[in-house]
């Protein structure tokens, strides 16, 4: 059992939920100071934690369900569990029952209208697995499901959405998307091939990456327009400004002709972006503030 859990957690890649957590904990963070004017509570922490855990979860596992055909055929991905017989469909199957109970719960905990809401979430996790079969905007679908992640933190902690937080929702969506696209960039052979959709296949790797550029042009400019809107410092300023430059160098690192640094675009760049800029929120709306 212990051997089975350890292949559905490397299944999933659970290390890469550093990707959305600091944005749901900021969501949570500007929706408690901004529109409650207190901090969130660490209960309310807890639960948004073991809500995101659940919906990422659940999305991942269906995503290796309903894509083990395609991940066979992929040099790239045919040792993922299912097309490799580590795991049967089933054990995912149940693994994505466990993880969508667990996302009921924590959303029961939180205010009534997560449970209202969480249709919606539940139908982009299961939309976007299917969307790379009609349509090369899979990974803008991508970006507005994992957008939800500080949206859905915003809104359990107030009950209610405004303007910032449809607009930290924008700039999210749009940096998923953005490296999403850089990711898929090392299977435009193959996607081209076996007519997956994708924007690589669709515009070339230099063509993908132009828009990956203008995404993430679209993520720095939501991101210092948020600081301009409320009542945001300096200090969520400086980390506007580090947050660009890693997105600056994170298209540095990827060139058509070169795709070798990918991965350290995708995890290393993007991990970091999401966590300096909830540490510089956190500088700024509770250290500098004196809570």
């Amino acid at each position: 059992m212990i051997r089975k859990i350890g292949i559905i957690l490397e299944m999933i890649k659970f290390e890469h939920t550093i990707f959305a957590l600091p944005f749901a904990f900021m969501g949570a963070l500007l929706g408690a100071v901004m529109m409650e004017k207190r901090l969130p509570e660490w209960s309310e922490i807890g639960w948004i934690i073991l809500a995101m855990i659940g919906a990422r979860s659940a999305a991942m596992g269906l995503n290796r369900v309903i894509d083990s055909a395609i991940d066979k055929k992929n040099p790239r991905t045919e040792q993922r569990a299912i097309p490799a017989g580590l795991l049967k469909v089933g054990e995912v199957i149940l693994f994505i029952a466990v993880s969508f109970v667990l996302l009921f719960v924590a959303a029961a905990k939180l205010d009534p209208i997560c449970l209202k809401l969480m249709p919606i979430a539940v139908f982009m996790l299961v939309l976007y697995s299917y969307t790379k079969r009609f349509t090369w905007l899979c990974h803008v679908v991508l970006g507005l499901t994992i957008g939800l992640a500080p949206l859905g933190a915003w809104v359990a902690i107030t009950g209610h959405l405004d303007l910032s937080a449809w607009l930290l929702y924008g700039a999210v969506a749009f940096w998923l998307a953005g490296f999403d696209i850089i990711y898929a960039c090392q299977d435009f052979d193959f996607d081209r091939r076996e007519g997956v959709y994708s924007i690589p296949a669709r515009f070339g790797l230099n063509g993908a990456l132009w828009i990956a550029r203008v995404f993430h042009f679209l993520t720095a400019a939501g991101f210092i327009l948020l600081f301009w809107m409320t009542d945001l410092s300096w200090g969520y300023l400086i980390g506007t400004i580090i947050a660009a430059v890693i997105l600056f160098y994170e298209h540095w690192l990827v060139k058509p002709n070169d795709m070798s640094r990918v991965q350290t675009a995708f995890f290393t760049m993007n991990g970091t972006l999401s966590t300096v800029l909830f540490a510089f929120t956190l500088l700024d709306l509770v250290v500098l503030r004196k809570w």
